[in-house]
């Protein structure tokens, strides 16, 4: 029987999951308004903003502390600010010509390209990681492949983003256990992504740009920046205290469900059959992937947002 404890925990992370898969179709909506590095600069921008509460009620319960390495500090924040500015962008940019509901799906397929990474680092690779692949790309020719074997720019842009996406947790991870404050890290990268995002939105954007324009784009920027930001990184850093990691692994998997939920409910978009079972063989490569890695995945939309001694246990 599930205790009360653990069933809370877990529905937290489903409510994380749940603000995460609707962050594809805030993120879309937004670009009707504003440019997508406009978005993005505004977003990360609230979401380091978003995080000072937890860094300073953090602080005020450590106490003194011993003080974190500057060289480490920078160096490991800016390493993480440009692969996040680098899969942010690139997923921005690709949901111009493609659904939210793909979009998470293929975002989602860096679970799958983690551990497979690691096999540059001779890190060990369990038989459900190969098998999980195998589906996840299985899956993603249904899902994105036409006729003439074509994929979309979409599509493509999205799916070259997972593989920073993917870079950005193994970064993580390394740093995770080398006494870098993680909710620090996570802000100054956020700030670090906001200010790169922000600058390429002033050379090719500050034509289009508008005060009426951001004003449109308000609601899915403060969804965005502050809900699958501040909020559901609370939900999660608080769920998985209690939830069993394999169980976590499966929930927040969810938001590629969700995902493609929030595009059909509120954007009107709609996946083919063959889409469908595309999207079904892709979530059981997620799922199959993870079994034998012993913890839960991080965000494909906020990756750093999970707790980065995850990424490090996918390492060993």
């Amino acid at each position: 029987m599930i205790r009360s404890t653990t069933l809370k925990a877990e529905l937290l992370l489903l409510l994380a999951a749940i603000i995460w898969g609707f962050a594809f179709v805030a993120q879309r909506v937004g670009m009707e308004h504003v440019g997508p590095f406009t978005y993005n600069g505004v977003r990360f921008l609230l979401g380091a903003v978003s995080l000072l509460p937890l860094l300073l009620l953090g602080a005020r319960r450590a106490g003194p502390v011993a003080p974190v390495r500057g060289p480490l500090l920078f160096g490991g924040s800016l390493l993480a600010g440009l692969l996040l500015f680098a899969g942010a962008s690139l997923q921005q940019v690709g949901l111009i010509h493609t659904t939210a509901g793909k979009a998470g799906f293929i975002t989602g397929l860096y679970v799958v390209i983690v551990p497979l990474l690691g096999l540059l680092w001779r890190q060990r690779t369990p038989w459900s990681t190969w098998c999980g692949a195998a589906l996840a790309v299985a899956g993603l020719y249904f899902l994105t492949m036409s006729e003439n074997l074509s994929l979309a720019e979409g599509d493509a842009l999205v799916l070259i983003g997972a593989l920073f996406w993917a870079g950005h947790v193994l970064a993580i991870g390394w740093l995770s256990g080398r006494q870098v404050e993680p909710v620090l890290l996570a802000c100054l990268q956020f700030l670090i992504c906001a200010v790169l995002s922000l600058a390429v939105a002033g050379f090719s954007e500050a034509a289009t740009f508008t005060l009426n324009g951001l004003w449109d784009a308000a609601l899915p920027i403060l969804y965005g920046g502050l809900l699958s930001v501040g909020v559901a990184y609370t939900l999660q850093v608080v769920g998985q205290r209690h939830a069993p990691p394999a169980h976590a692994a499966i929930i927040l998997s969810l938001e590629t469900v969700f995902a493609a939920l929030g595009g059909w409910l509120l954007l009107n978009e709609t996946l083919s059959q063959r889409g469908l079972f595309g999207c079904g063989l892709m979530f059981g490569g997620m799922l199959l992937s993870q079994l034998g890695l012993g913890s839960s995945a991080p965000s494909p939309t906020e990756p750093v947002l999970a707790n980065p001694a995850l990424a490090e246990e996918q390492q060993s």
